[in-house]
């Protein structure tokens, strides 16, 4: 008698085990959260490295020293606000023509080497807020007869392939139809040298480049008074990247605030042009 007891209690006490396990329940009775379908969790993994492409020929911006190291007034903007955002940064060289699908195929992650705030590219990108100005401006060589816009009439001009300086060049209609070429060149150095050797006559280029190097040559090159309008330069992101963006102006305001980014500003342009 006393086995067939034991017999119909060891049954009972499986069939509640078995009943508990199929209820989805954990041992306190809360029941078990089911994995996803990749068996990980629904949260968003933390962002712990950041590409961020540029061209490495635009000084002030971004560009290599003598010793390759890519350095530059955005590259030390990115750098602390990399620093701040607890995460890895690496500086990625590419075809400054290609730079928003680059962005998008995700061979990159931001696009931060004086990118000038477009309607064009607002389609197409999200940007932070302008954190600096600038104005496409027109140099020449010293004893040009070129002294404003008009005189560009019949003049061949030398640009940036890709760069917000075509965009501009390209919005001023009267003075776009009265030019009679423009050549585009992989970086600005090269369209400046063209220039001083005679293949152009002028060159339009954003005034933080073309006054960085015309700091080095001030005997060669004239900056004329007229320009083709003043833009503002922005970092890059990809639409979706709604939480990296806000996460990034977030810092960077912070760097406003504290004085940091007008620290870096002086040490490249000797005084505080940040926006």
């Amino acid at each position: 008698m006393k086995r067939i007891l034991m017999t119909i209690l060891m049954v009972a006490l499986a069939a509640s085990l078995i009943l508990t396990g199929c209820s989805g329940q954990d041992e306190s009775g809360t029941p078990a959260k089911a994995p996803d379908a990749a068996g990980s969790s629904n949260e968003t993994e933390k962002m712990e490295k950041i590409v961020v492409g540029l061209d490495d020929n635009f000084p002030p911006m971004g560009f290599l020293d003598e010793k390759g190291e890519i350095i530059g007034f955005d590259i030390d903007m990115a750098k602390e606000a990399a620093k701040r955002m607890g995460v890895e940064v690496t500086f990625q060289p590419i075809n400054w023509e290609s730079n928003i699908l680059e962005l998008n195929s995700k061979n990159i992650d931001l696009i931060w080497n004086g990118l000038t705030i477009t309607p064009e590219r607002q389609k197409e990108i999200s940007f932070t807020k302008p954190y600096l100005e600038d104005k496409q401006i027109i140099v020449v060589v010293k004893g040009s007869e070129i002294k404003g816009k008009t005189d560009l009439a019949g003049k061949i001009i030398g640009l940036q392939a890709g760069s917000s300086s075509k965009d501009a060049l390209e919005a001023d209609q009267e003075t776009l139809k009265s030019l009679e070429d423009i050549v585009e060149y992989a970086n600005n150095n090269e369209a400046l040298m063209d220039l001083k050797i005679g293949r152009t006559d002028a060159v339009v280029v954003d005034e933080v480049v073309g006054r960085y190097y015309i700091a080095k040559k001030p005997d060669e090159y004239v900056i004329l008074e007229d320009n083709f309008g003043v833009q503002e330069f922005g970092v890059g992101l990809r639409k979706e990247d709604t939480e990296l963006l806000n996460e990034l102006q977030k810092v960077l305001d912070e760097m406003k605030e504290d004085g940091t980014s007008a620290r870096i500003s002086k040490e490249w342009f000797g005084e505080d042009i940040v926006k």
